[in-house]
């Protein structure tokens, strides 16, 4: 059974807006592929399992903090492998980490 997931817009962060940009190079994800999205302004990843009209079905494989990189189990009533279906309009890139000045630009 999958869990219901109202995923967030994944605004200027979204998957099908930057390969609209650059035809030809998207292609569909794959059974192991881990996908992202946001949900509750949380990042949450996807190991999909199937893919299916636009749609891929996977377990929950981590949600995480987006500023602070920290781990959760659960968030509301989502948990992690829970089988859940995101659709290709509601992935989005993962979030850039904050860049330490501290840190040799090679390093970043």
């Amino acid at each position: 059974m999958h869990r219901h997931v109202e995923w967030d817009d994944p605004g200027s962060d979204s998957v099908m807006r930057h390969f609209e940009q650059q035809p030809g190079s998207a292609s569909p994800p794959g059974r192991g592929d881990i996908l992202s999205a946001r949900y509750q302004g949380k990042v949450v990843r996807v190991r999909v399992e199937a893919y299916v009209n636009d749609t891929s079905i996977g377990d929950v494989v981590a949600i995480i903090e987006p500023d602070s990189g920290t781990r959760r189990r659960q968030l509301g009533k989502l948990c992690l492998g829970d089988t859940v279906r995101l659709p290709d309009d509601r992935r989005a890139f993962e979030p850039r980490g904050k860049e330490r000045p501290d840190e040799p630009e090679e390093a970043r």
